[in-house]
């Protein structure tokens, strides 16, 4: 089957960020350079391929050599007046004009600090209007932003700002005590907070209007890193993704991923912390001239209010949220008429609530694939339901056998290699780790992040299930997706995770977690035969039915900490 794409619309950089790049002949060279020399723009000038490797089926786009700060605001001056922020909570609006003046507040502040190119700042909180004003301003200065997991401990905390060298930590008020405690001596809040800087307090100053911003700061698109996310991963301590200016406009400068426009209105209710918060939601939203409402948390009621309240066009959930969509009763009562484009990443989507969601809701549901080393898109579904979609812009991908490093074919199951403009640089002060992500030949191996797929017929890519995840019962292959796709489709089952449970004899057994549908009951032993009426007999649930599922804040299944709830209580 063909795809059909959009014509690319043409884009507009605006006077100030010309004249910028007029004024940086040196940098601009040395751009070129890199351009050139740089295997995965290079994969793009050549019509050679090696067999079986997937070029994205997408037309290429030609990536802006500017700062993501100079690129954001070309795009603002589009829109100018109209709302770009609005806080859910305090109902503090901003509007596009009032970014670009404030986040120039916020650089020329830090610069007066003493903050210079390549310094590193922390954000460590929920979500708000100002960490929009708070990335644009490290990114004009050249200074880098780290994001920390607001459900951090102290500890943990602690870690990530020596790791990455932070000099200056951005919170909420809620949690400045665990920064305290974390020992981080100059902390600025959103809000107020003893001992602490207000942000509020910066944005207010006088003469904080942007006149101490420097004009000789030259930023390379290509090598100066402007985001460091941190990756969890599957092994060792969690490790920071240097991603640049340049790794981050695929997303935003590819317009046919997310179809976002000037009349959408986006919820942004998956963390900004998280690369897909804040590049898919953040700034594809704010480059499109739409309007991002930022909602501190998940809580389901407060969720629905928000969505009828604003009157939400666009939302991007994980599948938790999305199977909550799909069948908590209190949904039936909200009006989700306004709702035209539904995107689901970070965790597979079975079939079951795909098309559950879609017949109950009479909504299309796109999902997509990517990772915080990608930042973060590989691909969009834009055609075809269980499958992750086609590769974005300038992509290409090739599958792995990771036993014999044979390259694969179509629907053939392997290893995700990924090479393009999206790639990040490495891990920071990290060679081994990033050596073992990255060849030589500028492919992306994506064996830590352990996923099972395959390249469909129609140029979509299929995720099968977790490598070791998969469960080893006497020697066959039990997938987990495949048994929750199944028990989903029990009338009494809300969510269900699935893992295998050692077992001397057999290796591994199968064990199911569920959470019951209000209102319902439902015994161990029900499920366990309804399995078995549906199954091979290697795929049973030997290791039983459990009634709890730990989830991290954003709403993803914490599988690391299913192995913790083996002792939990029967159904």
């Amino acid at each position: 089957m063909r795809l059909l794409f959009r014509g690319l619309l043409t884009r507009s950089y605006g006077n100030c960020a010309i004249q910028r790049i007029r004024n940086n002949n040196k940098c601009k060279e040395r751009n070129n350079t890199v351009r050139h020399n740089t295997t995965y723009r290079r994969f793009l000038q050549t019509s050679a391929s090696q067999q079986n490797e997937f070029k994205s089926p997408r037309r290429s786009v030609e990536i802006p050599e500017i700062s993501l700060s100079d690129y954001m605001f070309s795009r603002f001056s589009e829109f100018r007046n109209r709302k770009a922020l609005v806080d859910n909570e305090t109902g503090t609006v901003y509007t596009y004009s009032q970014l670009e003046n404030l986040s120039r507040k916020v650089d020329s502040f830090f610069y007066r600090k003493g903050f210079r190119k390549n310094d590193v700042i922390c954000y460590y909180g929920t979500n708000n209007p100002e960490f929009a004003l708070l990335l644009l301003g490290c990114a004009s200065i050249g200074v880098v932003l780290t994001t920390a997991n607001p459900a951090y401990t102290s500890g943990e905390l602690k870690r990530q700002i020596e790791h990455s060298g932070a000099m200056t930590l951005a919170t909420v008020p809620s949690l400045v005590s665990k920064a305290q405690e974390a020992e981080i001596k100059d902390i600025i809040v959103n809000g107020n907070a003893d001992r602490c800087r207000s942000f509020f307090d910066i944005l207010d100053r006088l003469d904080g209007d942007g006149n101490s911003f420097p004009t000789d700061i030259n930023i390379d698109p290509h090598n100066d890193v402007v985001i460091m996310p941190y990756s969890s991963g599957t092994t060792g301590l969690p490790k920071g993704a240097m991603l640049s200016h340049y790794n981050i406009y695929p997303i935003s400068y590819n317009t046919t991923v997310t179809d976002s426009s000037t009349d959408d209105i986006n919820l942004a209710v998956l963390p900004f912390y998280h690369i897909y918060g804040m590049v898919i939601v953040l700034c594809d939203t704010l480059q499109c001239g739409g309007l991002l409402v930022t909602t501190t948390g998940v809580e389901p009621e407060a969720f629905l209010k928000a969505i009828v309240k604003h009157k939400v066009t666009q939302l991007h959930v994980v599948p938790p949220l999305l199977l909550f969509l799909t069948r908590h009763p209190t949904v039936d009562e909200v009006n989700l008429s306004r709702i035209r484009n539904i995107f689901c990443g970070a965790a597979p989507l079975g079939m079951t609530i795909t098309e559950e969601f879609m017949k109950k809701r009479n909504k299309t549901v796109r999902q997509g694939y990517g990772l915080t080393e990608t930042s973060p898109v590989v691909s969009v579904e834009s055609v075809t339901a269980g499958t992750v979609g086609p590769l974005t812009a300038n992509t290409e991908v090739k599958f792995v056998d990771p036993t014999t490093g044979k390259i694969l074919e179509h629907n053939e199951v392997g290893e995700l290699c990924i090479r393009g403009p999206q790639n990040m640089k490495g891990y920071f002060n990290n060679v081994k780790a990033t050596k073992e992500m990255t060849d030589e030949d500028g492919w992306l191996h994506t064996v830590k992040h352990n996923f099972k797929r395959h390249m469909g017929d129609n140029d979509c890519i299929v995720i099968t299930d977790r490598l070791k995840e998969l469960i080893k019962y006497k020697g066959f292959q039990v997938a987990p997706a495949e048994l929750e796709d199944l028990i989903h489709k029990h009338p009494a089952v809300q969510d269900v995770a699935v893992i295998g449970m050692p077992d001397d004899r057999a290796g591994e057994l199968p064990r199911a977690y569920v959470v019951l549908i209000p209102s319902t009951s439902l015994h161990a032993h029900d499920v366990v035969k309804y399995v078995e009426q549906n199954v091979s007999d290697y795929k049973r649930l030997r290791g039983g039915v459990v009634k709890e599922i730990p989830k991290s804040p954003s709403g993803k299944i914490l599988r690391r900490l299913l192995k913790d709830f083996l002792s939990s209580s029967q159904l």
